[in-house]
């Protein structure tokens, strides 16, 4: 894709590595809502071409849909036998679609409420999130910018798992969702600043921020909690109990963990060795949530997560993990509207109860 008519939209040998065979289809969770080949990945990458060369108006009404249409789970990108990096050409999309007012109004918001890092620190300052005096130590907890604010006893219930691990309230957001949301160059810029603030290993809690940080800084200065007590060999401890019997626990991956990091045994293994680990259809699939799209698009996220949240209640769960807390409060909100009494939990907190920690009991 080189040549004088190119906008210079996208990095020509990203955009020339497909080769259009059609294995992302069966990936594609909007494909799947609308078996319409321009919401596949194929398609959007046939799109992104069109764009590159001018063969569609940058204003064209299916740029700017499929562009937020996409859920940018990159579930296409393991099946993928050419090897097309579409995380990144999404970015690369947004970044151009997505410029000044174009952009959404409340990604322009969720932008702005975490550019500034006192913004960021206050997010914690009422409901108190892990922290320590430790002015440096071999790896460090990164404390999530909405995570602290919604989910604090994440952070606590990860100190409790791994007391070794350094966590400085000062520290400010990774940069995710400013990459997710057409800001890409701001946030790797908030990734190696960040990396500057925690200069040892980071350990975070939120699979949606590991693909990023590991992407900028590289996959050694980067582990997701779960991958992290594997290799630390912090075994757990204890069982946990509902009903008077073994736990029966699902998990639901992280898209970015799982399809980014290519993390997905770890947290497996982890509640396996505590409850009963049950393998449920569609776990490994997108929850809907993917970021701000479950802000944005409400209704579709909805069509994406029913029947996840049906085929959870089908296996007869207690218990549904997340790794990440978006996807938790995606599944927390889709258990309350049906008044499940299936709970959704973080995998910090299911651990944490079942060692018997009398401070945390499971949510």
């Amino acid at each position: 894709m080189t040549g004088d008519g190119a906008r210079g939209v996208f990095q020509p040998e990203l955009l020339d590595r497909c080769i259009a065979c059609g294995f992302c289809l069966p990936a594609c969770p909007t494909y799947a809502l609308s078996s319409d080949e321009g919401s596949s990945p194929r398609g959007r990458i046939s799109l992104m071409r069109a764009l590159e060369t001018g063969r569609l108006d940058e204003d064209d009404p299916r740029l700017r849909e499929e562009s937020s249409f996409c859920l940018g789970c990159r579930a296409c990108e393991p099946v993928c036998p050419a090897g097309v990096q579409y995380g990144e050409l999404l970015e690369q999309w947004r970044d151009h679609q997505w410029r000044g007012r174009n952009r959404p109004l409340l990604a322009r918001l969720l932008i702005a409420a975490v550019s500034r890092p006192v913004l960021v620190r206050a997010m914690g300052l009422v409901r108190r999130p892990a922290r320590t005096r430790r002015a440096d130590a071999p790896a460090y907890l990164m404390l999530g910018c909405f995570e602290r604010a919604l989910y604090p006893n994440v952070s606590r219930a990860a100190s409790r798992l791994l007391p070794d691990l350094a966590v400085p309230e000062n520290q400010g957001c990774c940069g995710a969702l400013h990459a997710h949301n057409g800001e890409s160059r701001t946030g790797k810029e908030m990734a190696r600043r960040l990396g500057d603030q925690l200069p040892g290993l980071i350990v975070t809690t939120a699979g949606g921020c590991v693909a990023h940080l590991a992407g900028v800084l590289g996959p050694g200065r980067v582990r997701e909690l779960s991958e992290h007590l594997v290799a630390s060999g912090a075994a757990p401890s204890g069982e946990l109990r509902a009903d008077g019997r073994r736990a029966r626990v699902a998990l639901q991956d992280s898209c970015h963990l799982r399809n980014g990091h290519r993390v997905y045994a770890q947290p497996r293994a982890l509640i396996a060795a505590v409850a009963d680990l049950v393998p449920v259809p569609g776990e490994a699939s997108c929850c809907g949530s993917a970021g701000s799209y479950s802000l944005l698009r409400p209704r579709d996220s909805r069509r994406i997560l029913e029947p996840k949240l049906d085929a959870y209640e089908a296996a007869g769960v207690d218990y549904i993990v997340a790794v990440n807390p978006g996807c938790l409060r995606q599944l927390q909100k889709g258990l309350r509207r049906r008044r499940s009494r299936v709970r959704a939990v973080h995998l910090a907190e299911l651990l944490t109860a079942a060692a018997g920690d009398q401070t945390r009991s499971v949510p």
